[in-house]
């Protein structure tokens, strides 16, 4: 018996993965998603009697022996990796879905090595033929038609555009060539141009992907109705009058109502009963007593408070504590590399918090913990505790904040990406107040040279006329010669005025104490500011928002250090 064909649809994010199936199931997937992006993996059955409708003319439904197809539509966004790699290792065919205008983008790479890490079969759909300059609308006409009739500087242009593609795909190993010039489907992609908006090339895509799926998959798709169920948790979430929820995959066996049941938590197997089976249709849910894969439904039941999306699911026909083994092995391959400091983080599922975690990885950014849920006065009293001020903040995705707190900040958004663009943007402005804070209790640097002539006093304290030759002195800033600490400046007068500061070209009247003329300074010595080698270190750490001139005395200290104290400051 042969089941559903199992298609995953990736690509890059805003190239049309959703819109395709919005196209084919006449629905609205988008317009319901934050940021109208899609951003959990969710599972859409096309029956072959749709497909028979829409590709009729094209497909001998005679020859037709698969009941359709379960496309999973996965999001398209850098972070969601983890879930894609779900995606493509569940399914059976995936389609990567390309901006025929865009080309080749990132996440276009990576899901290309995904499909190849899980050795995924796929075809390509050139997407938003509709924008090529010039296209004229015909979507009741088959595509290679349609094209045909297409003038001739919109034909070379497609052509132009479908090749670019071929090329930068052959740089991944792989050929690739429009589906009606094809001759060998085992060694070539088919690649299917169309309009998600227009529908043209919908029908083509369809054909493709039913024929390959019926010439080379036949006996992958070939099952026992009566095996037990193999599934994986997508959402879980309250139903009216049916309570917690779970939307699921089978991908093998066959679940009914009343079976024994073996979920993943994050904690221990969860082992319950079928309460009730589920498939959305429409607007409405219809009550099955059971179902067989490949297909995606909803059932109830009791005891699944600590399941989280992307968990697996067994049926048990056997020894229970078997398959609970087998559950617990899963679920310990989730597994997250966290750091000994860092923020916390906070999703709404385990692919979520994947994906979040990759994102924030790609930037260096240290995670302290990660974890499911709304953001809790745990967390809260954990982010309290670091000394970092830089880690006092909470990133939730699709989570609720908890009270606000004034001490730490929490970061909450329902798009992925925005979440992370305004935790950089309160990353530097704590950097800069950082920053800030930090110039602010640093010494200031200087370098001044006693003036020839101009010794008023010779000790206890000296008075003399010094140079600022470069950077700022500042009474109370402690001077060195020749590496060693020997004054500083007591006070400075400019025209027998006092004065708190001098800067470079100043001449001004200061007062040393705890040194004598001609013993420990003479006239037109040299002296710098003495910094310890914490405070040096905290200028490094500032050096971006230092002067060339600051940096150029910093430079010069630290080489007079060295020479007594190799090593020093770094």
């Amino acid at each position: 018996m042969l089941r559903q064909v199992i298609t995953t649809l990736v690509g890059h994010v805003d190239h049309g993965k959703s819109s395709i199936i919005e196209k084919i199931k006449k629905t609205s997937i988008t317009k319901a998603e934050p940021g109208k992006i899609t951003q959990s993996i969710k599972a859409y059955s096309i029956g072959m009697d749709v497909i028979k409708e829409i590709c009729s003319g094209l497909l001998d439904p005679d020859k037709i022996k698969i009941l359709g197809l379960l496309f999973i539509d996965s999001p398209g966004h850098a972070a969601f990796s983890n879930l894609r790699k779900r995606g493509g290792s569940l399914a059976d065919i995936a389609i990567l879905v390309i901006d025929i205008n865009e080309g080749i983008m990132p996440q276009t790479k990576e899901s290309i090595e995904i499909l190849k890490e899980n050795k995924t079969p796929f075809i390509i759909a050139l997407n938003k033929i509709d924008l090529i300059n010039g296209w004229s609308q015909k979507p009741s006409t088959f595509l290679v038609k349609n094209i045909k009739e297409q003038t001739p500087s919109v034909q070379k242009s497609l052509d132009e555009k479908l090749y670019n593609i071929v090329g930068k795909l052959y740089e991944f190993g792989i050929t690739a060539e429009r589906f009606d010039r094809v001759e060998d489907f085992t060694k070539t992609v088919s690649m299917v141009p169309l309009s998600a908006k227009t529908g043209e090339g919908i029908p083509e895509l369809l054909m493709v992907i039913t024929g390959l799926a019926q010439r080379f998959l036949e006996a992958d798709l070939e099952y026992n109705p009566d095996s037990p169920a193999e599934g994986t948790v997508l959402e879980i979430k309250e139903e009216k009058g049916l309570g917690l929820c779970m939307d699921i995959i089978v991908h093998k066996g066959k679940i009914k109502v009343n079976d024994t049941i073996v979920i993943g938590t994050l904690k221990k197997p969860v082992v319950t009963k079928v309460k009730g089976i589920f498939i959305q249709e429409k607007v409405q849910l219809k009550n099955l007593k059971e179902a067989e894969a490949a297909i995606g439904i909803k059932i109830s039941a009791h005891g699944i408070e600590d399941v989280i999306p992307g968990m697996p699911l067994k049926g048990a026909d056997k020894d229970i504590e078997e398959v609970k083994k087998e559950i617990e092995e899963q679920v310990e391959e989730i597994t997250f590399e966290l750091d000994e400091d860092g923020i916390i983080i906070k999703a709404d599922s385990i692919g979520s918090l994947e994906g979040l975690i990759n994102l924030l990885r790609e930037k260096n950014i240290k995670i302290k913990k990660a974890s499911i849920g709304n953001i809790s006065k745990k967390d809260i009293a954990e982010a309290a505790a670091t000394e970092n001020n830089s880690y006092k903040v909470i990133l939730g995705f699709n989570v609720r904040q908890f009270e606000e707190t004034p001490e730490i900040k929490q970061i909450t958004k329902k798009v992925i990406y925005h979440l992370v663009e305004e935790f950089e943007e309160w990353q530097q402005k704590q950097a800069e107040e950082t920053k800030l804070k930090s110039m602010k209790s640093l010494p200031k640097v200087c370098k001044i040279k006693i003036m020839k002539n101009y010794i008023f006093r010779q000790s206890n304290p000296v008075v003399c006329g010094i140079e600022v030759l470069s950077g700022t002195a500042v009474a109370g800033t402690k001077l060195m010669k020749d590496g060693n600490k020997i004054t500083e400046i007591k006070e400075m007068q400019d025209q027998g005025k006092k004065i708190a500061e001098a800067k470079r070209g100043q001449n001004v009247a200061a007062s040393l104490p705890g040194i004598t003329v001609g013993k420990h300074i003479k006239e037109e010595d040299i002296l710098y500011s003495d910094l310890t080698e914490e405070e040096f270190r905290t200028y490094k750490k500032i050096k971006d928002s230092l002067t060339e001139e600051e940096k150029d005395i910093l430079k010069k200290i630290a080489e007079i250090k060295r020479k007594n104290s190799p090593g020093w400051g770094v």
